[in-house]
């Protein structure tokens, strides 16, 4: 064999195993996931679900404790979250936190031994705010995590920092050979599936909130603005979702089409709300912890982790397989602020020719019972009148902190936004004008600083 055709050889022979480490071996199984004969299938693989079985199972819980006697507040200092919580409630909940968080170091993980009420420890102060968020999960974005909840674990497994976090990319350095803006492309990223699609499609739709969807509602997309830019951005995210659940796109799509919502699993609207949800998680809980955190724990931009799908799913269709851990933990159920303004009711929503109001619950981004009928009522007349344009506000208390108010009203815009979008309702009928304060003698517990209006011309 001459010395070329040995050449060549080893050229296809090292291009074919390049080719087959793309492909994973038999056996591969499919599970019927829609109409048969439609492609609506989702494909495991019996291997790598047997290595996920060890890493999704729940830890036993402790025996639950009566929640008599003392509360924590009056037996220990400086309890601001579980202070009405009775102590022995208290104790076991510290103690359970330490085995899905703190592991072989103990309460000394988050606690100065000699000065228990001591804040000294920035692990302390984050799980103070972490058990704030665990709360809100579990109150308010039930349209995601249902019954089952949330724990520390869900997260953690154990681990003081989550296995799967992440932080925005740093920019990229064009030196000075005028090699043009690559948008983190072309370098098979872990973050994509190693495909060659940006690999940070996580600032733009899980911490800002950059409209997603890309597909056009018809065959010939006449007038669809969706550059191709943002559809390899959009098709990165679809990666990431695909990975850190451990399936493929029908688990929420149809094949027949896959921007049509009447025709998709109803896994795709738990997906729609869990995105939400996690944009607050990193803007309301994670971000202003930025300060707290030492360098070492931050990203190379010094910006605080944040958390995506795969923060709690880690390769499962469901979190811990689906586990009921919060059931066993009462205390994680309910937020206690939101307990205390849910008696006063929220005014009914406004419907008017030309202006539409939608009031919030207090710290929440999510419209329920009538507010949520009264986006449906806004939703149907823009549909009705294709002619009509709407522009949403969202209005915040001048009290507190302007940051977070600012972020929680552009939130809830979002919110009706992007009820307007799934709907069907163009992007281009569809203005977001910017965070508006209410007067300084409103509070941030009166309604009107809780508000979204929705102007229609």
């Amino acid at each position: 064999m001459s010395l070329l055709s040995r050449v060549t050889s080893l050229v296809a022979a090292v291009g074919a195993g390049l080719l087959m480490a793309g492909c994973e071996r038999p056996p591969v199984d499919s599970v019927q996931h829609g109409y048969r004969g439609t492609g609506m299938l989702n494909v495991y693989n019996p291997r790598t679900l047997e290595l996920q079985v060890p890493d999704n199972q729940p830890p036993a819980a402790l025996p639950l404790s009566p929640d008599d006697g003392p509360r924590a507040k009056e037996i220990y200092k400086n309890v601001q979250v579980l202070g009405d919580l009775g102590v022995n409630g208290f104790n076991r909940l510290m103690l359970s936190m330490t085995t899905w968080v703190a592991g072989d170091a103990g309460c000394a993980y988050c606690h100065n031994l000699e000065n228990l009420a001591d804040d000294s420890k920035y692990q302390k102060v984050v799980a103070r705010r972490m058990i704030q968020m665990t709360q809100k999960v579990n109150a308010e974005w039930k349209p995601h995590v249902a019954a089952t909840g949330v724990t520390c674990w869900t997260c953690h497994r154990g681990q003081g920092v989550p296995a799967q976090v992440w932080f925005n990319a740093e920019p990229q350095d064009k030196r000075a050979d005028f090699i043009g803006n690559l948008n983190g492309q072309n370098l098979a990223a872990p973050s994509v599936g190693l495909a060659s699609l940006p690999y940070d499609p996580f600032t733009p739709y899980l911490q800002k909130a950059a409209v997603i969807g890309v597909g056009a509602p018809t065959a010939l997309p006449t007038g669809h603005k969706a550059s191709l830019q943002v559809t390899e951005q959009t098709y990165g995210l679809m990666m990431h979702f695909s990975k850190a659940l451990g399936v493929n796109c029908t688990y929420c799509h149809n094949t027949r089409n896959f921007r049509d919502w009447d025709g998709s699993p109803p896994q795709r609207v738990t997906a729609w709300h869990g995105i939400r949800m996690v944009r607050q998680l990193n803007n309301d809980y994670l971000e202003p912890l930025n300060a707290t955190f030492p360098a070492s724990r931050k990203g190379p931009t010094g910006d605080v982790a944040k958390v995506y799908c795969a923060t709690c799913h880690q390769g499962a269709y469901k979190p811990v397989y689906g586990a009921p851990m919060a059931k066993e933990f009462p205390e994680l159920l309910t937020v206690a602020a939101v307990a205390k303004t849910a008696a006063v009711p929220l005014p009914p929503p406004v419907d008017e020719a030309r202006r539409s109001v939608l009031y919030f619950n207090v710290g929440s981004a999510v419209l329920e019972g009538p507010q949520a009928k009264g986006l449906a009522q806004l939703t149907a007349t823009m549909l009705k009148t294709p002619s009509i344009k709407a522009t949403i506000s969202g209005y915040h208390s001048a009290s507190g902190t302007l940051t977070q108010n600012q972020e929680l009203a552009k939130q809830r815009a979002f919110t009706v936004r992007d009820s307007l979008l799934a709907a069907g309702i163009a992007e281009s009928r569809v203005t977001l004008a910017k965070p508006q304060q209410t007067a300084g003698n409103v509070s941030g517990e009166d309604p009107a600083s809780r508000r979204v209006e929705v102007t229609v011309q």
